[in-house]
């Protein structure tokens, strides 16, 4: 039977810590546990001189990680409890220290990468991404709002691609998660264990210099949509930004818009704010102090029970938004998740 500290393996090859999240039959979803395993093994080798760089990856072929265990968070949303406060806590330090870790941090993101597996990955130094690679922040589909650092890594993408991204929640492949800044590298699938076993050697710079190559698929979808979604996304309001959508003659541009007005108005709505709010904060760490913020607010919402419900727990796809219109949702409503909480609940510094 696995235990916890089978979750996360952690191990020495040469010059390379490598950390493989092994939990495939769960897509590698994280557990508070395993994020507090990634922090005390990046601890542990930021001091030990023996390791120059670090390698995350995910165990089996579906993906690097699919995002959190949100049955865990519906169910303490749905208590009143706190446990995801706490965990969310960890994730996010752990998430501001993966950005500033000061050895070369290497993420193997190939297949599935959502939520929490961004969050692990695409603040690292060296971002690998393959032809199988599906990155995305889905949050706005069950009722949440994108975060682990998520609506600063989106807000820095080129025109509007971040927000169309934030809503829509659509997955990249990879062409266009290069193009949106998250990730750096291409390299076939079938490459990566060689590309590992290399990495006990040498530096991954200079491993990646022999392997990484173009897209064989050429540009992704979004390159050739900017000119629709810079001008839709530049709306004021997400009720614009849809009227704009339906209204612009673009097939893609409607399916934007169907997709949009399937999630949480009122998530919709936050998301907006947040990662507006986030290109101004610019870094990350004030980001995911907003982030916190939001989410810890977010357990008291509805939608974010009824989201998950309906996406994972009943699987019916039939979520009940409450509100259930974009016109519904006040600017009281919006204002509320970034409403300061009590105590010390920001992200702060890992301990290191």
């Amino acid at each position: 039977m696995k235990t916890e500290a089978d979750t996360v393996l952690c191990a020495v090859d040469g010059r390379t810590g490598v950390i493989t999240l092994n939990r495939p039959r769960a897509l590698n979803a994280l557990t508070h546990s395993m994020v507090l395993r990634i922090t005390e093994a990046l601890t542990r080798w930021e001091r030990d001189p023996g390791v120059e760089q670090v390698l995350i990856r995910g165990a089996g072929e579906r993906g690097l990680c699919a995002g959190g265990d949100i049955r865990a968070i519906h169910d303490d949303a749905k208590a009143g409890t706190r446990a995801s406060a706490a965990f969310w806590r960890d994730e996010y330090r752990l998430n501001a220290y993966i950005a500033r870790y000061p050895k070369t941090y290497v993420a193997l993101m190939d297949g599935i990468v959502m939520g929490g597996g961004v969050g692990v990955s695409a603040h690292g130094g060296v971002r690998v991404v393959t032809e199988r690679s599906r990155v995305a922040m889905p949050e706005t589909g069950i009722g949440f709002v994108p975060d682990v650092g998520g609506t600063h890594l989106l807000a820095r993408a080129p025109g509007r691609l971040g927000t169309h991204l934030a809503l829509t929640g659509s997955a990249v492949g990879a062409a266009d998660a290069l193009l949106c800044g998250l990730a750096d590298h291409f390299v076939p699938a079938e490459r990566l264990p060689a590309l590992t076993a290399e990495l006990a050697a040498a530096p991954a710079r200079e491993v990646l210099g022999r392997y990484a190559e173009e897209p064989g698929s050429g540009p992704g979808p979004l390159a050739g949509g900017r000119d629709w979604i810079d001008h839709c996304y530049a709306a004021a309001t997400v009720e614009e930004i849809v009227d704009r959508l339906l209204g612009y003659g673009e097939p893609a541009a409607k399916e934007a818009a169907e997709t949009i007005l399937a999630k949480s108005p009122t998530a919709l709505k936050v998301t907006l704010e947040a990662v507006r709010r986030a290109a101004a904060l610019g870094s990350l760490e004030p980001v995911l102090e907003q982030e916190f913020t939001v989410s810890c607010n977010a357990l008291t919402s509805p939608d974010l029970v009824e989201g998950i419900r309906a996406q994972v727990v009943d699987k019916d796809r039939m979520p009940r938004w409450s509100p259930a219109t974009l016109g519904e949702v006040a600017e009281e409503d919006v204002a509320r998740f970034f409403a300061p909480l009590a105590g010390d609940w920001g992200p702060g510094p890992a301990a290191g």
